[in-house]
């Protein structure tokens, strides 16, 4: 038997919230070993559209993707590579009036976050995006927000972590993990022991057993995009789109491919580790992009993919300590939307094991609001 790897953080997961925790870690001083199931950003950080967008995002979560603005723009210097990166603008259209009464509302309580929105009305929209379809009500532009390509953006932050000096393991299942006096002591399928004084639960879709091993039970369940992109097509499309409602994103790339989703897919007979896309899911998506740009209309769908995510109820992600158990800290839960936010949630990680508190509002995100309430047996501390 190989000694055990010794650390202060241990990370389960290397999604790019994991491997963000491990490199800011280490930036501070704190040894770091990652132990990934599989390749680091192969699940859901990997896989997903590549939206870098803060607009449409519940305001809770505006100050921790301000936060991640700020990171996004040193990418090249913090990962050695850009990412493909590009504030492209991020539009969100609206069909109706009363969605775009929404986007109004949206943009008027964005303020507060220091999010600044531009509202177009129909006659704006047909004179800047000639290529829309007919009969949309408006839209709002976010010109900051952007793009970037997943494939290379995740594993780039655990190379990143590595090159910083983080143990980082792939490959490594865990079976087996458990608390002592000592710290937590994590065994993998493979033979391997690491012992640490804290462990970050990073696990993305599959984070919910961890947690409950330690008596943080959350309603996680998993959830699988429908995501596709098309032949190389003449540029037209500079800004990511989105819709009211998120029946239907998409963006194109440099290269000139158009990038979409919308919707999800059930897991077929291979389960969630075999998940795929389906026809019926891109013709649904289908429809709604020619509607929306017709001129894709006989354009060519090369590829089409899915994945696995962690959703909670609420969308609102874990990114707290654990109620339960000293030493623990959970950043999972992103339902979807974790890939702007992703950076800025792993500093915060980093923050409160070493610090305790981080200057982040992240009350939000608090795994107890999953735990119901113990009525109090005294008349002190009672308030209606």
């Amino acid at each position: 038997m190989a000694d055990p790897l010794m650390a202060d953080v241990l990370i389960i997961g290397g999604g790019i919230v994991g491997a963000s925790a491990a490199l800011a870690l280490r930036k501070r001083g704190a040894s770091v070993v990652l132990l990934e199931r599989d390749l680091c950003g192969s699940r859901s950080s990997g896989v997903n559209y590549g939206g870098v967008r803060r607009q449409g995002r519940a305001f809770g979560q505006l100050p921790l993707a301000q936060r991640a603005h700020r990171i996004w723009q040193d990418l090249p210097r913090l990962l050695g590579i850009d990412g493909e990166y590009v504030r492209s603008g991020h539009l969100k259209l609206a069909r109706t009036a009363a969605d775009m009464a929404k986007l109004e509302q949206y943009r008027d309580g964005a303020r507060a976050y220091g999010l600044m929105l531009e509202l177009i009305d129909p006659a704006g929209l047909r004179a800047r995006f000639p290529w829309l379809g007919a009969g949309l009500a408006g839209a709002s532009m976010s010109p900051e927000d952007g793009q970037a390509n997943p494939r290379l953006v995740s594993p780039a932050f655990a190379r990143a972590a590595a090159a910083a000096g983080a143990e980082i393991r792939e490959h490594e299942e865990v079976v087996h993990i458990d608390h002592t006096p000592g710290g937590f002591v994590a065994s993998t399928a493979s033979g391997l022991t690491v012992r640490a004084a804290s462990l970050l639960n990073c696990a993305g879709a599959w984070a919910g057993p961890l947690a409950a091993r330690f008596g943080d039970a959350v309603p996680l369940t998993q959830g699988h995009p429908a995501m596709a992109v098309t032949e190389p097509l003449p540029c037209f499309l500079p800004q990511s789109l989105g819709m009211e409602g998120g029946d239907i994103y998409c963006r194109q790339v440099a290269r000139g491919n158009v990038v979409f989703g919308g919707g999800r897919v059930e897991p077929g007979e291979g389960g969630p580790q075999a998940i795929r896309s389906t026809s019926a899911a891109l013709f649904r998506q289908m429809r709604s992009l020619v509607q929306l740009i017709p001129r894709l209309a006989h354009a060519q769908v090369i590829r089409t993919w899915s994945g696995v995510e962690g959703y909670l109820p609420d969308r609102q992600p874990v990114l707290c300590a654990s109620p339960a158990m000293p030493g623990l800290f959970h950043g999972f839960g992103f339902s979807g939307a974790g890939f702007e936010i992703g950076p800025a949630a792993g500093e915060v990680l980093a923050e409160l094991v070493l610090d305790g508190t981080t200057s982040t509002p992240i009350e939000t995100f608090d795994l107890r609001r999953f735990q119901p309430a113990v009525p109090s047996t005294t008349c002190q501390g009672v308030h209606p």
